[in-house]
């Protein structure tokens, strides 16, 4: 049986390990990690699968602004190599589309392949005025409004917004800044 539930400490080393597996070691030099570093993802947004103890799945939303409108950013998400074409990664995009929708978001941003997220409803329509902090293909920048008129009308470069990460320090805890 596969139980998808809020991602909690003990799942970081399997998550990192699963992520390495799908996606290599270059996962961290692409754009959206711009808007993830530092961060804290979205509160109830971090979703982990698992089948008899063992992470098989995950997908994370992080806190965005562009021009003082917020959305969330979609990514990574990832299914462990053996369980791809099984139907888990529509299953986990569904539940944090339904997630995100509940908690009152407005939007979701992704850079990812069009025809797999065309499904779910991302389109590259809302997202002609905004930009990545870094090179990204236009086609494979979609969005999702979860609110009408979420996206209407925004622009500008999309920064990082929600929770810094807490780090240890000299004198206790102290925030890294993104």
């Amino acid at each position: 049986m596969i139980t998808i539930r809020e991602e909690i400490a003990a799942d970081v080393a399997a998550r990192e390990l699963l992520l390495d597996r799908c996606l290599g070691e270059r996962r961290s030099a692409k754009s959206s990690e711009r808007l993830r570093e530092g961060r804290l993802p979205a509160q109830g947004l971090a979703l982990t699968a698992e089948r008899d103890g063992a992470v098989i799945a995950t997908v994370r939303l992080w806190h965005v602004e562009a021009d003082g409108r917020p959305a969330l950013l979609l990514g990574p998400l990832a299914v462990a190599p053996e369980l791809q074409g099984e139907g888990l990664g529509g299953t986990m995009m569904r539940e944090a589309i339904g997630r995100a929708a509940a908690l009152g978001h407005g939007a979701i941003l992704l850079v990812g392949d069009a025809p797999y997220y065309q499904r779910f409803g991302f389109s590259a329509a809302p997202m002609a005025g905004l930009a990545m902090p870094g090179p990204v293909e236009r086609e494979r920048f979609l969005g999702l409004e979860l609110r009408p008129g979420a996206l209407d009308g925004v622009s500008g470069l999309l920064r990082p917004a929600g929770t810094l990460v807490a780090t240890e320090g000299t004198g206790g805890l102290r925030r890294r800044a993104a």
